[in-house]
């Protein structure tokens, strides 16, 4: 296990370490009382996130109704979803079916990943992108100009699963955590398509879902001392198609809604879902991306997986023929192959402007 680090001055010198330090071990420096420079992050005061305000709670999907109510029942909540999809971009999914205790199981395997002493980890710390297994810090020390308050590890489920070995009993409940949410995933793609007025299957069959991407990408934000100066992840789309996401009991999402930021308080038990650019794409600016981040605290450690799926690695995104018709609209956007447009958002490209602007028309 990596020493404890004791002194300001120890604390500074693993900030500035040529090979960059887990913001773990950073922050359990007993000395750290300030964020060190590298991660100083500003955030503009009037953003800040509220979530007590009912005008701006995110909508709940029922999924019981969506794919065993009655026909009556099921076209009220694909209507409810359309809404979601166009008016807000994230919505939380309840009675979906996923055992809670799988769902903590997840979070739990995850801790135990990021508890492991820095050199067990250090083995799956690669730099290419699409490398099945990927754990680090930050997001891209490489491009960045400020460091983010957070450790990942990420993990491709399909079209072929990948798991760790350690720790013990991660495996298996990946396995199960990754079939139960593409199953969920797939209900609600189903939905988003009849909410287009599409066939169920329309989306998937389009973006060649069966080989579709799917990553387990857990992240770990330790307390911070200052958690006004220092973010998880700064404002970003999703790149794929629908992310399911879980916390631990520590909120820390935020959404861009109507040009304010929204904390996202969801209920026990539910998944947060958004829609991600490729469904920006293909609705040709009809259902959104929408902007969000994630902020730290300085009480406890959160933890969230999110789980993004997206089309097959070659299949590029364009606006749907059906519905550029039927509104009389030309396309605003060229393809590129999900593979070539995950690239683009982890380039220097993505800093200078979004990376659906590299593709509009």
């Amino acid at each position: 296990m990596a020493p404890a680090v004791t002194s300001l001055t120890e604390a500074s010198n693993i900030a500035h370490e040529t090979e960059v330090a887990s913001i773990k071990r950073l922050a359990g420096s007993a000395a750290l009382s300030s964020v060190p420079s590298e991660y100083t992050y500003t955030k503009n005061p009037n953003e800040q996130g509220d979530a007590n305000d009912p005008e701006h709670s995110i909508p709940t999907i029922d999924f019981a109704l969506l794919t065993s109510g009655s026909p009556y029942q099921r076209a009220k909540v694909i209507e409810e979803l359309g809404r979601a999809c166009e008016e807000w971009g994230f919505f939380q999914v309840t009675n979906h079916g996923v055992p809670e205790r799988l769902m903590k199981s997840m979070i739990n395997a995850c801790h135990r990943f990021f508890d492991l002493p820095e050199e067990e980890k250090k083995e799956f710390q690669t730099k290419n992108l699409l490398d099945p297994i990927r754990c680090g810090t930050s997001a891209n020390v490489a491009i960045e100009k400020v460091r983010l308050w957070r450790d990942f590890l990420k993990v491709i489920a399909h079209p072929e699963f990948n798991s760790l070995y350690k720790p013990a009993g991660y495996s298996e409940v990946s396995l199960e955590y990754s079939k139960r949410t593409r199953e969920v995933a797939t209900e609600i793609l189903k939905g988003i398509s009849e909410s287009l007025g599409l066939e169920a299957d329309y989306i998937a069959k389009a973006m060649n879902w069966d080989r579709g991407l799917q990553i387990l990408a857990a992240n770990y934000y330790p307390a911070c001392p200052q958690p006004d100066k220092a973010i998880g992840i700064p404002p970003h789309t999703d790149h794929g198609l629908v992310t399911l996401l879980i916390q631990n009991e520590m909120g820390g999402l935020e959404v861009k809604h109507k040009d304010q930021w929204v904390l996202v308080n969801a209920a026990p038990g539910a998944f947060i879902v958004n829609i991600g650019d490729q469904i920006q794409i293909l609705t040709n600016d009809k259902y959104k991306s929408i902007w969000h981040r994630a902020v730290v605290n300085n009480k406890a450690t959160r933890i969230s997986i999110a789980v993004p799926h997206g089309p097959s690695l070659d299949t590029p995104a364009l606006p749907i023929p059906e519905l550029l018709e039927r509104e009389g609209q030309a396309p605003k956007y060229v393809g590129m192959t999900y593979e070539k447009f995950m690239e683009l958002q982890a380039s220097p490209a993505a800093l200078t402007k979004p990376c659906l602007e590299h593709l509009r028309i």
